[in-house]
Formats: structure tokens, C-alpha cells, sequence
């Protein structure tokens, strides 16, 4: 996966949901119109080898570990949505 790209599963979770961004931009501007706050950090290599993620999405009291800035945000960003009949929070 290249960091332009996101898995399936958040793919799916975002149409699911109406969302039509899919770059770090445009969902970063999503997320901060719906967050409070939030803290993107990239791991160190240990980390990273550690937790199998290169970057961390801290929420509220949730966290997302992650390959791509662009995963980290979408997934924050479906955190944050109201519930919706049939969609499923992302796990971390």
C-alpha cells in the first residue's frame, strides 16, 4: 500500500457513509470541521516495528494506529461521525 492509499475497509466505511475524500487533505478538512481536537503523530522506527504502523491518530480517549496520514485521518474522521444504523466504528 502506498501512502496515497487507503485499505478497502475504510474505503468502504467512507461510501458507506457518504464521504467522497479519499487524500490527506481533503480529510484532514473533514475531521477538523467535526473534532474538537485531535494529534497525528509519526512513529519512530521502533515504534513503527513495534505496532506495525507508521503513524498514530489520537482522538478523544480512542487511537488509530496506521500505514498512511491519509488512513489516519479517515479513520479518526468515521470515529467522530454520529452513530449510523448499520456502520461500524473503525478499529484500531
Amino acid at each position: 500500500m502506498s501512502d496515497s492509499e487507503l485499505p478497502n475497509e475504510v474505503v468502504s466505511q467512507l461510501v458507506a457513509r457518504g464521504i467522497s475524500a479519499r487524500d490527506e487533505t481533503p480529510l484532514r478538512h473533514e475531521l477538523e470541521r467535526l473534532a474538537p481536537s485531535f494529534t497525528l503523530f509519526r512513529l519512530n522506527a521502533a515504534a513503527a516495528r513495534k505496532w506495525r504502523a507508521r503513524y498514530r491518530i489520537m482522538l478523544a480517549a480512542d487511537y488509530f494506529d496506521c500505514q498512511s496520514v491519509a488512513e489516519a485521518y479517515a479513520r479518526a474522521l468515521l470515529a467522530s461521525l454520529p452513530a449510523d444504523d448499520g456502520a461500524t466504528r473503525p478499529q484500531p
